[in-house]
């Protein structure tokens, strides 16, 4: 008797093991078939998922990006990672990432290609060694990839003539760049252009220059994040999309384009935990309402750059339940293909 009581404990007991660790497990495999990514990488139905961890850290990004999948629940589809000039990339760590076939993940590269330089040098062709070194290896990396030249461009402005780096510099780098890698026989790269979700900006005489035209952009992207305190872009979600009109703009100026949300999330001050379930529980309503975001992807990160905002997704346990029964939704069971 006291054996079969035995058995059967340890039977419960291997259950509720194996459970745990499925819990711990981000979701991966159980993809929608009806829902895949076309030619330019652009989701049937559904949303895709994605995140950059680590950021303003020593943290290796694919070591950072596991530890979010695991606390998410949920493996991020787009794995972003950040580079500059000459560095070579896809990395050999970006390149395992994405080859995993059990955790399927497309890269976003975001790539300051003028590192050291100018726009207006690059539009120039001055720098075409740059772009033929890394048509070189995007072409032996062989799948598809998202390309993001100079994400946020505005911060970068420097409006004044003979700077090489005005609005129309920027134009003409991303132009030339992407005619440059067509010309090198690149097939590969899915280009997205990044703007900043800052109303200051749009209302910059020097904003609409920053466009190079439907012709070289592939998805149109936006960084945008919600202060989850009182005050400035004290926002949810829709707002955050909505914010200086930007998603009637995308969708009427350049109707037809799919938007993705390359960076996002809610912040506090560093030390000051703040409730961010309202931002994350607003996520699939927003989607819902703004069908042309066929994609977002989380920055998580202890601190920014200036080292006073904190934009994890769990400083607090019940803004990391939030996050995770988000990231549990169907929606964002796409299949990359």
């Amino acid at each position: 008797m006291r054996r079969s009581k035995l058995l059967k404990f340890s039977s419960v007991l291997t259950a509720m093991l194996a459970g745990a660790a499925a819990a711990l497990t981000p979701t991966a495999a159980h993809a929608d078939p009806a829902c895949a990514t076309g030619p330019k990488l652009v989701p049937s139905c559904g949303v895709l998922w994605g995140g950059a961890a680590g950021g303003f850290t020593s943290a290796p990004r694919d070591t950072a990006l596991k530890g979010w999948e695991r606390e998410s629940g949920r493996t991020a589809s787009i794995f972003h990672t950040y580079h500059k000039g000459d560095e070579p990339f896809p990395t050999r760590s970006e390149v395992a990432m994405t080859s995993d076939a059990a955790h399927p993940r497309v890269l976003l590269i975001n790539w300051k290609i003028a590192y050291g330089s100018t726009w207006a040098r690059v539009a120039r062709g001055a720098e075409d060694r740059r772009i033929d070194a890394f048509a070189a290896r995007a072409k032996a990396y062989g799948q598809k990839l998202f390309l993001a030249l100079n994400h946020e461009p505005e911060n970068d402005i420097k409006d004044r003539a003979g700077s090489g780096m005005q609005a129309r510099d920027f134009a003409a780098m991303y132009r030339h760049t992407i005619e440059r890698l067509r010309a090198d026989g690149v097939t590969n790269v899915v280009n997205v252009l990044i703007y900043m979700s800052n109303e200051n900006w749009m209302a910059k005489s020097w904003w609409k220059d920053l466009y190079p035209g439907d012709d070289v952009v592939d998805w149109i992207g936006l960084d945008t994040y919600a202060n989850a305190e009182a005050g400035y872009h004290h926002d949810l979600f829709s707002g955050m999309l909505d914010r200086g009109g930007f998603y009637r703009w995308a969708t009427t100026r350049h109707a037809g384009k799919p938007i993705m949300v390359a960076e996002w999330g809610a912040y506090h001050r560093v030390h000051h935990p703040v409730d961010k379930s309202a931002v994350y529980n607003s996520v699939l309503p927003a989607l819902a309402s703004h069908p042309a975001v066929k994609a977002i992807s989380a920055f998580d990160t202890k601190h920014d750059d200036t080292g006073d905002r904190d934009i994890s997704i769990d400083s607090t346990s019940r803004n990391l339940a939030s996050f995770r029964s988000l990231a549990a939704s169907p929606i964002f069971n796409v299949k990359l293909s």
